[in-house]
């Protein structure tokens, strides 16, 4: 129990009750007449009967609940949203029941004790199932072969034979659709997905008249209009629009990063970044050309930066002093080491300063011996995707960019041109 605190907890009926009352030790005098279930109390009576009602009913499937709470709980199983994550292992659940019911697998705490056995358990429940092993009870029985079994789980309930009815329909042709054969458990499935072939956006933002497919798409555009922020981090308290945004955001609390490179197990936090890496590192390909020297370039961001060299353009001006910049990290390095300004990113081990938060990765890495990134054509390993990418070039590449003035000899780097010159130019007398 790893001193934690813990009680027992004494179930005791006899015979009478047990027949009379299966699921508990309580008497229940009061029956809905709707489907012979008793309950103990006027009040929980009452409140089953809204599920025999449309009260708290679910727009959706139709299922009826007890109260508002559970149907808001339900309607997540549609949405897809589970607002409620562990600090531990960013694991998402619908109701914050079922998170501190999990949370408990983390704390290692078990406050039920059977007093028979003394075994502990997480949960009331567990405790109540665990007790008819003593007894020897199995109130719950199968129908038509007459099983019993001392837990309901180990049935199929109403709900789970209604759900997997639904289900059958997709192996069936009952709502099939026409333009692509697809098939859906309801209706109302299909009368959504058929709005992907006809282009019909029914829902219309009342704002800017952007029109929408789904519902849930609507409310979500309608956040931008409003600022509504209604999800919020339980760790640093930042709010956003949209839960999935919350979801990728928690990824920098819980350092998940699930999406892999497969090149060179380089793992990010998003796959956008990870189709980026592809393409800055691994891919040869260069879609976009300077128009004034044909040099290829894999984005249009750093084909911009370079037609500053031709057009002179320097955008980054200094606050201090009169410098310009044609780069954006240029203005902030000169900031640091100019006039003080900013923050300097330390390595912890020998101190060393850098402007970049991506230079002091690199150079840690470096402390550690690890090479992520791998050649394609040799076994050869490097700390960065610069180094590989220079390796790459003056090895294994035959492209040679630099040509000297004087006599017209091609290189591949500026560091053997400019080696070069200092033999190849002869000054005058």
């Amino acid at each position: 129990m790893s001193g934690e605190s813990s009680f027992e907890v004494k179930i005791e009926a006899d015979s009478n009750d047990i027949t009379e009352h299966p699921h508990d030790d309580k008497p229940r005098p009061y029956l809905c007449t709707a489907c012979d279930k008793r309950f103990a109390s006027r009040e929980t009576l009452n409140a089953h009967m809204n599920i025999h009602s449309s009260k708290y009913k679910c727009t959706e499937c139709g299922k009826c609940f007890r109260s508002c709470y559970p149907l808001a709980a339900h309607r997540r199983i549609h949405s897809g949203e589970k607002p409620f994550i562990c600090a531990v292992c960013g694991k998402r659940f619908r109701t914050s029941s079922n998170l501190l019911m999990h949370s408990k697998i983390h704390s290692g705490e078990k406050p039920y004790k059977c007093c028979v056995c003394h075994k502990a358990f997480r949960h009331l429940s567990q405790l109540k199932a665990h007790m008819r092993v003593h007894r020897r009870f199995k109130p719950y029985m199968r129908s038509p072969c007459n099983k019993s079994f001392s837990q309901s789980s180990h049935l199929q309930t109403p709900q789970q034979e209604h759900s997997l009815k639904k289900h059958v329909n997709v192996h069936s042709s009952k709502y099939k659709c026409t333009e692509c054969g697809k098939c859906f458990c309801s209706s109302q499935a299909l009368t959504r997905h058929w709005r992907s072939h006809s282009g019909e956006k029914p829902f219309e933002c009342t704002v800017c008249s952007k029109r929408f497919t789904y519902p849930g798409s609507l409310v979500k555009h309608h956040r931008i209009h409003s600022g509504e922020k209604p999800y919020e981090c339980h760790v640093c308290h930042k709010e956003f629009r949209d839960f999935s945004y919350l979801n990728l955001h928690m990824r920098v609390h819980t350092g998940d990063k699930p999406h892999k490179c497969s090149l060179c197990n380089k793992s990010f936090s998003q796959s956008s970044y990870l189709q980026t890496h592809k393409r800055h590192v691994h891919s040869s390909r260069r879609p976009y050309d300077c128009r004034y020297c044909e040099k290829l370039f894999k984005t249009s961001y750093h084909l911009k930066g370079h037609l500053d060299i031709h057009t002179g353009a320097k955008p980054y001006s200094c606050s201090h002093c009169s410098e310009r910049f044609t780069w954006q990290q240029q203005l902030k390095t000169h900031l640091l080491k100019s006039h003080d300004e900013g923050n300097w990113f330390t390595c912890h081990l020998c101190h060393k300063k850098f402007s970049v938060s991506a230079n002091l990765k690199e150079h840690l890495l470096r402390h550690e011996g690890v090479k992520l990134y791998l050649c394609s054509e040799c076994p050869k390993r490097f700390c960065s995707a610069s180094n590989l990418k220079r390796h790459q070039h003056s090895v294994h590449s035959d492209v040679k960019h630099f040509c000297c003035d004087l006599c017209g000899k091609d290189f591949k780097s500026k560091r053997g041109i400019a080696l070069h010159f200092n033999r190849c130019f002869v000054p005058m007398d």
